[in-house]
Parts: structure tokens; C-alpha cells; sequence
């Protein structure tokens, strides 16, 4: 299980709420990544209030960037090893994947390691 931050209606940042959610194991082309930290942007706070490129899925999550440790890899994914320290860059719809949780599924190409100068 992992605390996940979704939305059940679009708005302010009142419809937030945190739910508990089993996390699936990657596919193919994914890994599955220990959230240590999120980034907040505009795009985020324009896709919850309904005001983005394109239309939540309710219940929606989100987040499009974060740094953490990779627990699992998919099939496919040969440039990542679990353990790996990594960030999460925005190269996916929010409608598919999110990174505002404690563990997340995150497509590979989305994922680029975090250099080791940075803590």
C-alpha cells in the first residue's frame, strides 16, 4: 500500500485528499520508485483545477517530478537497477502516471539518474 494524494472533483487545493491505494508491479517499460521528495509546478495546480492541456480522470493524481530510490524495474528496463537513486522528469500524462505518493509507477523514459553531487 502507499498514501497516494488524488482528487475527486476538480478545484482548489481543498479537493485534495490522501488515499491509501495498492501499488502495481512495473511493467515492461516501467519501474516502480520510493518517493523521496516532489516537485510542485503550475502545470500541477492547473491540471486539478481542470484548467489544463488535457481533462482529469476522476479520481486523478498527480505530480510530474521527483527524486527517489528505484524498488523495482520492468521487463524492458535494462539502464536502471533497484537501489538506483533517481529523478523523475515530465514526460507523461498525469491521467496515466502521478508522483505525489510514497511509491510510484513511472514509465522509463521518464526517469533519468540523479547525479551523485546532488544529496
Amino acid at each position: 500500500m502507499s498514501k497516494v494524494v488524488r482528487f475527486h472533483r476538480t478545484g482548489g487545493p481543498e479537493v485534495l485528499q490522501l488515499d491509501d491505494m495498492q501499488v502495481s508491479a512495473p511493467q515492461a517499460d516501467e519501474v516502480l520508485l520510493k518517493i523521496n521528495s516532489i516537485g510542485l509546478n503550475r502545470a500541477e495546480v492547473m491540471f486539478r483545477s481542470g484548467q489544463y492541456l488535457e481533462t482529469p480522470e476522476l479520481p486523478a493524481r498527480l505530480g510530474y517530478e521527483a527524486s527517489g530510490i528505484i524498488e523495482q524495474v520492468g521487463s524492458n528496463v535494462s539502464q536502471f537497477k533497484t537501489g538506483d537513486k533517481v529523478n523523475v522528469i515530465p514526460a507523461f500524462s498525469m491521467n496515466q502516471y502521478g508522483t505525489y505518493a510514497e511509491k510510484a509507477v513511472l514509465p522509463v523514459h521518464a526517469i533519468v539518474k540523479q547525479p551523485a553531487s546532488i544529496s
